[in-house]
């Protein structure tokens, strides 16, 4: 037996993705129980067996028959333990959460972003846009097919078994434990001058508005001005016009 093949004596040693050998005890029209050791048998649904397009799973499986099978989910508490004869990704859909950190490599460029392969069902596709905190024109600009990156989990759809990922950093946030050791910053505002300061402000709003408003009345005289001059012209021309 492979080094890689485990024997649990129970379901409290089973995880996901665990490989183990196990015995076929019955078939039925969905799938197969297997028996692997720890006291109830697994089921193998027909949609597990690793080959497409089948109708019976008689075609594949025999009772009594020994197959390499892995640990798909493990309900403890229900006492179930679902199998496949396909190995499971490394990273489920369960697995994914948003903003989780993750390791891949690049496996297809597209003029609209990447695709990444994080060791789960699918690539992860990371847009053009958030190839960088800056901007990209082409994603050939910023990355390459069989490049190692660093990303972030945007969204799962697992209904559509889609992932996106960003690949943009972090902006840092700034809090006043990090001016602590600057001697250039003085102390901390009390809430009097923060006051002061807000008054001043409105202050210089208000000035600056009310400076607006005269400048704009000029400048609505000064526009007058020009229309009665440019009206008096026309005038003037048309009555030489008529002469």
């Amino acid at each position: 037996m492979s080094a890689d093949i485990a024997t649990p004596g129970s379901i409290e040693e089973l995880a996901p993705r665990m490989e183990l050998r196990g015995k076929v005890t019955r078939l039925e029209l969905t799938g197969a129980f297997v028996d692997i050791g720890i006291g109830e048998d697994a089921f193998l649904h027909i949609s597990q067996l690793n080959k497409p397009d089948i109708r019976n799973v008689s075609d594949v499986l025999d009772v009594d028959s020994e197959i390499n099978v892995f640990v798909l989910k493990v309900d403890k508490e229900a006492g179930r333990v679902a199998l496949s004869m396909s190995k499971p990704p490394a990273v489920t859909w369960d697995e994914l959460s948003e903003g989780d950190a993750v390791n891949g490599k690049v496996v297809r460029i597209e003029n609209f972003g990447v695709f990444v392969d994080i060791g789960a069902e699918r690539p992860g596709m990371v847009h053009v846009s958030e190839l960088s905190n800056n901007y990209v024109k082409s994603p050939s600009d910023v990355v390459s097919v069989g490049q190692d990156v660093e990303a972030r989990v945007l969204k799962v759809n697992k209904r559509k078994r889609q992932i996106d990922l960003t690949m943009k950093t972090s902006e840092p946030v700034v809090s006043a434990s990090d001016y602590e050791d600057d001697e250039d910053v003085g102390e901390m505002p009390t809430a009097m001058e923060l006051a002061l300061r807000r008054a001043m402000a409105a202050q210089s709003d208000a000035d600056e508005d009310v400076s607006d408003k005269l400048a704009s009345g000029k400048n609505a005289r000064k526009a007058r001005r020009s229309s009665d001059t440019q009206d008096d012209i026309i005038s003037r021309t048309l009555r030489s016009q008529q002469k």
